[in-house]
């Protein structure tokens, strides 16, 4: 029989995480984390894993399977789930991915994109500008190269900048003209779902979370996590702002505002990513539990329908 692997995908805080247990409850399999945030062990309440009970009520992977220490790409994802799915499948016909981060989602629906070769010395040249001038310089620096991907990156992050504006120099050609040029074959087909609400809904739901981490003890993760703050895993919303708090240079009610505000600006891109994806079934975030589960069904009798 073929494997199908479903993909449920969407903006932050939509309440994805729930919507793959109770899925992956019903269909008696596993859980994928497509969430490169959710990777790293010493992360946990700025990343929103899910908790204890439901880790124990779904078998997850890719969950605090790495520490910030260490170098991980989306290659290195790309390759280990490809393989974790193999062994998955000889057990079960269905799988699930779930996540936020677009990148990685794609990597393991499509397989990567072929990249050219980049000299070592324009990596090295971009990381000094990243410490002399900050990531506002990257920023600014790839929206005139590639003003496409500048459009769907998340801006906060400078490892992503820093590989987009690597290739770009080094090819003379935008990062986002290599992206979707080659599908790699895989052993299975997929079925991607798209969690959906209107903007104020999406806002108010991220507003609470942030509310709820902090309330969960986020300030004291981000203090135990400070003397390692240049830790590129570190520099990511939630941390950076307390970081800046910790360090006299914006107030506690102004880092707490900082991080809806970024988060909620990373949800945007967030969409602008997926709504470029024309495979995606789009499905209200608050579908009750029957319907949704009846949509995804039929999605997956339809796939197999027009294969034959």
């Amino acid at each position: 029989m073929t494997k199908v692997l479903i993909a449920i995908v969407g903006p932050t805080a939509i309440g994805k995480t729930s919507r793959a247990i109770s899925l992956a409850l019903h269909l008696n399999t596993e859980i994928f984390s497509a969430d490169s945030r959710q990777f790293f062990k010493e992360m946990q309440i700025g990343t929103a894993v899910p908790s204890p009970m439901e880790l124990e009520a779904v078998k997850h992977h890719f969950i605090h399977h790495i520490s910030i220490f260490d170098t991980y790409s989306v290659g290195d994802f790309e390759r280990e789930a490809i393989q974790a799915l193999k062994a998955c499948f000889k057990n079960k016909d269905i799988a699930i991915l779930v996540g936020g981060s677009g990148l990685y989602v794609d990597a393991l629906l499509y397989g990567l994109d072929d990249f050219p070769q980049v000299p070592p010395e324009i990596r090295e040249e971009l990381n000094k500008i990243l410490d002399k001038k900050g990531v506002t310089a990257l920023q600014g620096q790839l929206k005139t190269l590639d003003s496409q991907y500048y459009s769907q990156v998340d801006l906060e992050n400078p490892h992503r900048l820093i590989r987009a504006l690597e290739v770009c120099i080094a090819s003379g050609k935008p990062y986002s003209s290599f992206l979707g040029s080659k599908n790699k074959a895989r052993d299975f087909r997929f079925v991607l779902v798209g969690l959906h609400a209107q903007r104020e809904i999406i806002y108010d739901r991220i507003n609470k979370r942030v509310d709820l981490m902090l309330e969960n003890g986020l300030v004291e993760e981000a203090k135990a996590l400070y003397p390692y703050r240049h830790q590129n895993a570190l520099n990511t919303v939630g941390y950076k702002e307390l970081f800046d708090h910790f360090e006299g240079k914006i107030s506690m009610e102004s880092a707490v505002e900082e991080i809806k505000k970024n988060t909620r600006r990373f949800a945007k891109r967030q969409l602008t990513w997926y709504r470029k994806n024309m495979d995606i079934l789009w499905i209200p975030y608050d579908l009750p539990e029957k319907e949704f589960i009846e949509r995804i069904e039929g999605r997956i009798k339809n796939l197999f329908n027009a294969k034959e």
